[in-house]
C-alpha cells in the first residue's frame, strides 16, 4: 500500500515541478529524440561558428553509457580573447546593441523564448543525452524554466529605469540605470540549459554583452541556445559561447576588459574567481556556489508527505543540485518511522535509461562525480554513519550510483559537512527548536532550507534563525523566475532571477543639473 502512494506521490510531485516550471505541453504526448543529431560544436563568436585557434577538440560524453557523443572545439585564452574583443565592439557606443530600444531588446528575448519553446523536444533531448538527467526533467522543468526565464527578463527590459530626486538649491537630480558591460558567464554542468537562461536573459535585458564559458561536461545545449540567439536576431558580438576547460574560465575571469563575472559551481572555484577577478581591474562579481542545506521535519506534519518531499529534496537530478535538502533533520518522536519509509522509498525510486518515461534517476555526470560519491559514502560508512540503503555502482555500465540512505548520522561525520552532490540522503535525529537553529547553521554554507511544520508560530520562528538565501516551508526545490535565488556565507554573494537579479547588471548614475534661474 505504501509503495503504490509513494508512486502517487512521485507522480503528483513531477506535476507540481511542471507547474512551478510553466510546463507548456502535456508529458504523455511528448516523444523524446533518444539520438539527437548534434548540430552545433564550434566557437561561437560574433555570430559565426569557428574553431579553436589551436585546432584542438575535446570529447563530451553520454554520461548514460560512456561513450562519446562527439568532439567539441576547445577554446583556450585566445578564443576567448577573440569573444572578449567581439563582445567589446558590440558594447560600443553608438553600435546597433547599444542603440537599440530598450523594447526591442525584450522583443528579441521573446523571440529567443519562443524559438527554445519550437525546439523543446529536441533541446530536451541534447541536454539528456549531453547530462544525463530523465527527459522527463530536461522538458518539464529545464526547458519549461529555461522559457519561463527569458520570457520574464524580457518583460524587464523597458520598465526597469532610474528615478529624479529632490534637491535643495536650483538643481534637478535623477539616476539612470545602464549596463556593465562585457558579462563573463561561466555555467555548471548539473543544468547546463537553465543556467544559461539564468545568466544571458538578465544581462541581455540591461543592454550588456555576454561571453560565456559553458561545463565542458555539457556544451551542448548552450552552443544550440548561441545559434538560437542569431536567429532570433540578437546582433553580432552580443551573444558569444566558448566551450573549454578551466584555463578558458581563468582566461576570461582575468580579461581586463571583462567587466562583470558571473559564476555559479563549487565554492572552491568560486573563491579563485573571486581572487583572481580583482588582480587586474575590479570587476563585480557574483557567485553562487555550494550549500549543505538543512531540511527540518517537525513531529506535527503529515510523515507520508513529507517522507515524500524529503525524499525529492535529495534525490532530484541524481542528487546534483547545490540547494539540495541533504541534511535531513527529523524530530526525534517521528525518527524511526521516517527512516523505515525513507528505505522504502528509495528502494523504489526508478533508476535507468534517461528517456526511459518512467524512468525517476539517470547517472550522474562522468565518472569522477560516481568515484567521488562512492568514497564519500564509504568514509561515512567507516566514521560511523549507518548505511541503511545502497551504496554502491548501480549496474555495470554508465555511471550510476544506487539512491543511498544513511540513518543516525551525526554532525561531524563527513557525509553531514562535506557537499556530496550524489543521491545521498542523511538522516539526523533532533529534539527542539533552540537546538536544530544551532546545527542547521552550523556549516560554511547558507544557500537553501526548508520547514516542514504545521505549527505557523515554530516555523516564523525557525524561519527567522536559518542563515540561508531560501527557506521553503513545506515545499522544496519550487524555484521560479520571478524568485530571487543565491546565498548566505560559503554558498556565495549575490542574487540571480527575480528583479533582484537585474541589479547584478546595472550600473547606477547619478546625473545633477543647474538649473537656469531667472533674473529678479
Amino acid at each position: 500500500m505504501r509503495i503504490l502512494q509513494a508512486a502517487k506521490n512521485a507522480v503528483q510531485k513531477v506535476g507540481r515541478l511542471q507547474q512551478n516550471a510553466g510546463c507548456f505541453s502535456s508529458l504523455a504526448s511528448v516523444k523524446p529524440e533518444p539520438q539527437p543529431n548534434v548540430l552545433y560544436s564550434g566557437i561561437f563568436i560574433n555570430n559565426e561558428w569557428v574553431k579553436s585557434s589551436t585546432g584542438a577538440t575535446f570529447p563530451t560524453i553520454n554520461p548514460a553509457n560512456g561513450k562519446v557523443i562527439t568532439e567539441v572545439q576547445r577554446g583556450t585564452k585566445a578564443d576567448i580573447d577573440k569573444a572578449v574583443v567581439a563582445a567589446n565592439e558590440a558594447f560600443r557606443l553608438g553600435s546597433p546593441w547599444r542603440t537599440l530600444d530598450a523594447s526591442e531588446r525584450g522583443r528579441l528575448l521573446y523571440k529567443l523564448a519562443d524559438l527554445l519553446e519550437r525546439d523543446a523536444v529536441y533541446v530536451a533531448s541534447l541536454e539528456t543525452l549531453d547530462n544525463g538527467k530523465p527527459f522527463t526533467a530536461s522538458y518539464s522543468v529545464d526547458v519549461a524554466m529555461a522559457i519561463k526565464t527569458l520570457r520574464y527578463m524580457a518583460g524587464w527590459a523597458d520598465k526597469d529605469h532610474g528615478k529624479t530626486i529632490p534637491l535643495d538649491g536650483p538643481y534637478m537630480a535623477y539616476t539612470r540605470h545602464e549596463p556593465v558591460g562585457v558579462c563573463g558567464q561561466i555555467t555548471p554542468w548539473n543544468f547546463p540549459l537553465l543556467m544559461t537562461a539564468w545568466k544571458i536573459a538578465p544581462a541581455l535585458a540591461m543592454g550588456n554583452t555576454v561571453v560565456l564559458k559553458p561545463a565542458e561536461q555539457t556544451p551542448l545545449t548552450s552552443l544550440y541556445i548561441a545559434e538560437l540567439c542569431k536567429e532570433a536576431g540578437i546582433p553580432p558580438g552580443v551573444v558569444n559561447v566558448v566551450p573549454g576547460y578551466g584555463d578558458a574560465g581563468a582566461a576570461l575571469v582575468e580579461n581586463l576588459d571583462v567587466d562583470k563575472i558571473a559564476f555559479t559551481g563549487s565554492t572552491e572555484v568560486g573563491k579563485l574567481i573571486q581572487r583572481n577577478s580583482g588582480a587586474g581591474n575590479l570587476k563585480r562579481v557574483t557567485l553562487e556556489l555550494g550549500g549543505k542545506s538543512p531540511n527540518i521535519i517537525l513531529a506535527d506534519v503529515d510523515i507520508e508527505k513529507a517522507v515524500e518531499a524529503a525524499h525529492s529534496a535529495v534525490y532530484f537530478n541524481q542528487g546534483q543540485v547545490c540547494c539540495a535538502g541533504s541534511r535531513t533533520f527529523v524530530e526525534e518522536s517521528i525518527y524511526d518511522e521516517f527512516v523505515e519509509r525513507s528505505i522504502e522509498r528509495a528502494k523504489n525510486r526508478k533508476v535507468g535509461d534517461p528517456f526511459h518515461p518512467e524512468t525517476e534517476h539517470g547517472p550522474q555526470i562522468d565518472e569522477e562525480q560516481q568515484q567521488k560519491i562512492l568514497s564519500l559514502i564509504e568514509e561515512g560508512a567507516k566514521q560511523g554513519a549507518k548505511l541503511v540503503y545502497g551504496g554502491k555502482r548501480h549496474g555495470d555500465e554508465g555511471f550510476y550510483v544506487q539512491p543511498t540512505v544513511f540513518a543516525d548520522v551525526e554532525d561531524h561525520h563527513i557525509v553531514a559537512r562535506e557537499e556530496i552532490f550524489g543521491p545521498v540522503q542523511q538522516l539526523m535525529k533532533f529534539r527542539n527548536l533552540d537546538e536544530i537553529i544551532v546545527r542547521a547553521n552550523k556549516t560554511n554554507y547558507g544557500l537553501a532550507s526548508a520547514i516542514f511544520s504545521k505549527d505557523i508560530d515554530k516555523i516564523n520562528y525557525l524561519t527567522q534563525g536559518i542563515k540561508a538565501g531560501t527557506v521553503w516551508v513545506n515545499c522544496y526545490n519550487v524555484l521560479q523566475a520571478q524568485t530571487p535565488f543565491g546565498g548566505y556565507k560559503d554558498s556565495g554573494h549575490g542574487r540571480e532571477l527575480g528583479q533582484y537579479g537585474l541589479r547584478q547588471y546595472t550600473e547606477v548614475k547619478t546625473v545633477i543639473t543647474s538649473l537656469l534661474q531667472k533674473n529678479s
